[in-house]
This record gives structure tokens, C-alpha cells and sequence, in this order.
């Protein structure tokens, strides 16, 4: 009897801890793109907001948003040739706060893709072999898309474009392109070969999503690659206490992203969604806004 209550007890952690990270991803997305008129009326909001970047990925055309996205201002800010120190020092300062925190919590398009993996099928197990360089194709789109091209290739009318905006962001044909297409037959009148492109990367990524776990978070998201920088040294910490570990393995059965969590726990594509820590059975693993050398006495204190 003692050990079905545990298992009770552990199953009803699991998913208060599951749900207020759910809980949150919606708030963060309601409070990002607040602007409900907008979609109502198929126009953009214009707000002295718009000035200042929020710390995820979100269209700046999303009728609802009342930030700037931070790749799409970096772009502009690339490609208009001024060094951008507010956009960089604002993703650096997101970086080192947060990390990928961002990411677990805070993003739109990863709730999008969390409640896709969420739809019963069967699930994909990607082969390492194929996975683990796979993840290295977010920083080439940083790179290429987001920082080389905007600065070199510019068009005949020497104007810069913003190449991963314009041909590959899902988030911004979700968010931005579909509901203004929705709301403006004049917009859907212009409908062309590039919208359709963009659909196309929109629909494979949904699509994937279902069998896959954040594929677009995995394999593509620039800003994803960009906060990975931080997580080994960030604020915000994940914390293994090897003594406590059992070696029992859920915690990277239940991990969005394939982590290794017992090797490599602060690793680049941790997204500190918590799922890890919720399904571990002896609590060894902590979180927390900290040093990581002081983090467990800190969380054992708080609690």
C-alpha cells in the first residue's frame, strides 16, 4: 500500500509540475501577443513596445505581438549596417539570465510544438547517428541565415533582407503570415510562389511535431543555438546530485529534447523544462536562479 501511494504521490508531482510549466507557456504567449485587436482587425500593432525585444521567437507581424523579435531585429539591424548593440546586448542578457530557459517556458512556437507531441500517435526515435549532427544545422541557420546573408546579400536595390524570416521561419507564417492572409482578402490576393514555400515549412514542421519533440527547437531555431551558448554558465542552472542518482533512466526517457541527463545535464539543448525533475523518483535533480555550486544547498533550504 505504502509503495502504490508513492507512486501516487510521484504521478500527482509529475503533473501539477507538468502543468504549471504548461500554465506559464500560455501566459508567456498571452502576455507577448496581447494585442488581441489586432486580430481581429488584421493589423499590426505599432505600440512604443514594438521598440523593445522579447526574449523568444515572435513575429513582429503577428497582429497580436507587442514586442520586436529579437532574430528579426537582429537581422534588420545586420542588414541596415549598424553594429546592433541594443538587439545583441539584449539576447546576451537573455542568454545569461535565462539560457534556454526561454525556450522550456517562455516561447510560443515551442507550446505550438508541446502540444502537437501531445497528439496520440506513434513517436519517432531519430537514430544518434542522425540526431547528433543534426542539431548543429540551428547554428548554420544562425550563422548563414541570420548574420552572413542579411549583411552580404543584399538586393539589386542594395536593401537587406531578412532571410530567415522571409524563407524559413515557421513561427512568423504561424503567428504573423496565416492570420493577416486570414483577415485581409487584399493580402490574399498577393499570394505567391514564396507563401506557399513558407506554408510548405510550416505544415512539415507541425507535422513533425507529432512524432517528434520540438523538432523545430532541435534541428532549426536560431535563437535556440544562440542561448545554448549560455546554458553551461548561465543564472539559471540545472543541478545532478550523483549521490542521490539512482541510474534508473527516467529522467532521459521523459526529456523533450534526448538529453543526456545524468552525463551532461547543463548541455546545450537542455531547455530547463523541468520533466526531468519531475519524474525523478529520489529528487536528485535541482534548479534553480543560483551558483551552481551553491545550488543544492539553496533549493534544500527553500524547501
Amino acid at each position: 500500500m505504502s509503495g502504490m501511494r508513492g507512486n501516487r504521490m510521484r504521478n500527482d508531482g509529475r503533473r501539477k509540475r507538468i502543468s504549471v510549466q504548461r500554465m506559464v507557456q500560455i501566459l508567456s504567449a498571452v502576455i507577448i501577443n496581447g494585442y488581441a485587436v489586432g486580430f481581429a482587425r488584421g493589423k499590426i500593432f505599432t505600440g512604443k513596445s514594438k521598440a523593445f525585444c522579447v526574449p523568444v521567437l515572435n513575429c513582429y507581424s503577428c497582429p497580436g505581438a507587442l514586442g520586436a523579435c529579437p532574430i528579426g531585429s537582429l537581422q534588420a539591424a545586420l542588414g541596415g549596417r549598424h553594429f546592433p548593440f541594443y538587439v545583441l546586448g539584449s539576447l546576451m542578457l537573455f542568454g545569461i539570465v535565462l539560457g534556454r530557459l526561454a525556450c522550456g517556458m517562455l516561447c510560443p512556437f515551442g507550446l505550438v510544438q508541446d502540444l502537437l507531441y501531445k497528439i496520440p500517435v506513434p513517436k519517432w526515435n531519430v537514430p544518434k547517428r542522425v540526431d547528433r549532427p543534426a542539431r548543429y544545422l540551428k547554428y548554420v541557420v544562425l550563422f548563414v541565415f541570420v548574420i552572413v546573408l542579411p549583411i552580404f546579400a543584399v538586393s539589386e536595390n542594395g536593401v537587406a533582407i531578412p532571410y530567415f524570416c522571409k524563407y524559413i521561419c515557421p513561427a512568423g507564417t504561424l503567428g504573423g503570415g496565416l492570420p493577416l492572409m486570414a483577415a485581409n482578402p487584399r493580402l490574399r490576393e498577393l499570394i505567391g510562389v514564396l507563401f506557399d514555400w513558407k506554408v510548405m515549412v510550416l505544415v512539415v514542421i507541425l507535422i513533425s511535431s507529432m512524432f517528434v519533440s520540438r523538432p523545430f527547437c532541435r534541428y532549426l531555431c536560431p535563437l535556440g543555438a544562440f542561448y545554448s551558448i549560455f546554458n553551461k554558465f548561465g543564472f539559471y542552472q540545472m543541478k545532478l546530485d550523483e549521490n542521490a542518482c539512482i541510474g534508473c533512466g527516467r529522467c532521459e526517457r521523459a526529456c523533450s529534447m534526448a538529453v543526456e541527463v545524468t552525463k551532461d545535464i547543463n548541455g546545450p539543448e537542455c531547455i530547463r523544462c523541468g520533466k526531468c525533475k519531475a519524474v525523478c523518483p529520489t529528487k536528485a535533480i535541482s534548479s534553480g536562479f543560483c551558483k551552481r555550486s551553491n545550488l543544492v544547498q539553496s533549493v534544500r533550504e527553500e524547501g
